[in-house]
C-alpha cells in the first residue's frame, strides 16, 4: 500500500485552504509517496524559508517525490526547478486542477515537463474546488475571491495569484448553508483582495451585497466574520451591515500598510491617512464595540523618521488593536525594490517600536473587558474567542464549537480569563 502524500503549507490562510483542496485532489488521484510544499512569495524571506523547508523535507524523505507549488512556485518557477531536491513545480492554477494530480499520480510528468506553470494573468475563473469545513471544528473558512487587480509597488502577490476573480454569491450561500447544517457556528469569508469581490460578476455587486445576502438567506448562521479588507473600497451595504447586523462580527482587519501620505503614494495605495482615520471613526460610531487589526510595513524605501512617526500615530488615531507588523524587505521584481532603501538596523528598530505600540493597545483592550460578558466561540475545551476575536481561557471545559456566555474575570499575557 502506497504511503499517503505529505503536505507542508507556508504563508496565508488562503494557502492553507488550498492545501486542504489539494489533499482531496491528490487522494482522489491516488497519489502516494510524495511531499508537496505549498509556498508563499509575500517577501524575499518567505522564498528563502521555502527553499530551506524544501531542503529539510528532502533530507527527511529521500525516496519521496517532492512537488513544489504556491505563490513562490508561480512567480519563480525557475528558482525551484533548479533545486536538485525538487521533482516537479506546479503553478497556482494547476494545483487546483484534478488532471494535474492525475498526471502526477500516473507519473506522466517527465524530465522535459517538470514545470507546469501557466500564465496566471490569463486565468478568468476562481477555482471551483470548495472545501466544506476547512479550519477547525468551530470555525469554517470560505474562499470567495482570489487574485488582485491592484499593483502596490511592494507586492508580488498579483503575479502569483493573477487578477481578481470572484465566486458567485449563490455558490457561496449554498456552501455556507452546508457548513451551518454540519454544525459550524462561525464562517469567515476570505480572499486575496476581499473588498474587490463582485467586480467581475454580472451587475458588479459589492462585498456588502454578499454579506447582506448571506445573513438574509442563511438565518441559522450565528456568526459571520470577514477577513482582511481594504477600507477605501468598503461599500455602503457593508457599512449598513456593520451598523445593523449583530451576526456580523465587530472585528475588521485593515490593509493599511502605512500612515504617511507620501509613502502611501509611493506604495501606490489607494487611500491616504485621513481616509483610514475617517473609516475607523465611522465604523466605531456605527458599532462602538468594533475592534481593528491592521497590516503596517516598517522601513518602506524612502521612509524618514517623520514618516515613520505618522505610522506610529496611526495606531492610536485608528484605535488599532491587533497589529501585523512587517519589516520591509525588497522583493525582486517589484518597483519598491528599485527605490532608495532604508538601512536594516533602522527597519528593525522601527518594527520593534510599532510592535510595542501594538502590545500597548492589546493591553488596553484587555483591561477594558474586565467584568464584561461576552459570547465566546470555543476553539478548544478551555479556549475560545469573543466576537472581537480576543482569546479567552477558562478554568473548566466547554464543548468545542459551541458559543458560551462568559464574564471576564481578568487577563494574562494576550488572553482574557473567564470562569
Amino acid at each position: 500500500m502506497s504511503q499517503a502524500p505529505k503536505f507542508t503549507t507556508l504563508g496565508c490562510r488562503l494557502n492553507a485552504y488550498e492545501t486542504e483542496a489539494m489533499k482531496e485532489l491528490a487522494g482522489q488521484a491516488g497519489l502516494g509517496n510524495a511531499v508537496i510544499v505549498n509556498t508563499c512569495a509575500v517577501t524575499s524571506e518567505a522564498v528563502r524559508k521555502a527553499r530551506q523547508e524544501i531542503r529539510r523535507l528532502r533530507r527527511e524523505n529521500p525516496e519521496a517525490r517532492l512537488i513544489v507549488t504556491g505563490c513562490a512556485a508561480q512567480t519563480e518557477p525557475e528558482t525551484f526547478a533548479a533545486m536538485p531536491e525538487v521533482d516537479a513545480v506546479i503553478g497556482n492554477t494547476e494545483k487546483m486542477a484534478a488532471d494535474t494530480w492525475a498526471r502526477l499520480a500516473g507519473d506522466f510528468i517527465g524530465e522535459t515537463e517538470r514545470v507546469l506553470v501557466d500564465d496566471i494573468m490569463s486565468v478568468r475563473e476562481t477555482a471551483g474546488h470548495l472545501i466544506d469545513g476547512f479550519g477547525s471544528r468551530s470555525r469554517a473558512y470560505v474562499q470567495v475571491q482570489n487574485g488582485c487587480d491592484h499593483r502596490c509597488t511592494f507586492c508580488i502577490i498579483p503575479y502569483g495569484r493573477g487578477n481578481s476573480r470572484s465566486v458567485p454569491a449563490g455558490v457561496v450561500v449554498e456552501q455556507i448553508k452546508r457548513l451551518v447544517g454540519a454544525g459550524y457556528n462561525e464562517v469567515v469569508l476570505t480572499g486575496v483582495d476581499l473588498t474587490s469581490w463582485g467586480a467581475d460578476l454580472p451587475a458588479a455587486p459589492k462585498l456588502g451585497d454578499l454579506v447582506m445576502r448571506i445573513l438574509r438567506l442563511v438565518p441559522d448562521l450565528p456568526r459571520l466574520r470577514i477577513s482582511s479588507i481594504d477600507s477605501i473600497e468598503v461599500d455602503e451595504n457593508l457599512m449598513q451591515a456593520i451598523a445593523t447586523e449583530p451576526r456580523l462580527m465587530p472585528h475588521l482587519h485593515l490593509s493599511l500598510q502605512h500612515g504617511d501620505d507620501l509613502i502611501l503614494k509611493r506604495m501606490k495605495r489607494r487611500h491616504l491617512r485621513d481616509d483610514a482615520i475617517r473609516f475607523a471613526e465611522e465604523a466605531r460610531r456605527l458599532r462602538p464595540e468594533m475592534t481593528f487589526g491592521a497590516d503596517i510595513i516598517a522601513g518602506f524605501p524612502t521612509e524618514t523618521e517623520a514618516a515613520f512617526e505618522n505610522s506610529l500615530r496611526l495606531v492610536e488615531e485608528c484605535h488599532l488593536t491587533w497589529l501585523h507588523v512587517f519589516p520591509y524587505s525588497p522583493r525582486p521584481g517589484t518597483p519598491a525594490a528599485r527605490m532608495p532603501q532604508v538601512k536594516g538596523p533602522a527597519i528593525k528598530a522601527r518594527a520593534a517600536r510599532l510592535r510595542a505600540a501594538g502590545e500597548g493597545r492589546v493591553a488596553a483592550h484587555l483591561a477594558a473587558q474586565q467584568g464584561r460578558e461576552h459570547a465566546v466561540l470555543m476553539e478548544a475545551p478551555r479556549m475560545g474567542r469573543t466576537e472581537q476575536f480576543t482569546e479567552v481561557v477558562f478554568d473548566r471545559d466547554h464543548p468545542e464549537g459551541q458559543i458560551v456566555r462568559a464574564r471576564v474575570t481578568g487577563w494574562q499575557g494576550g488572553q482574557l480569563t473567564a470562569a
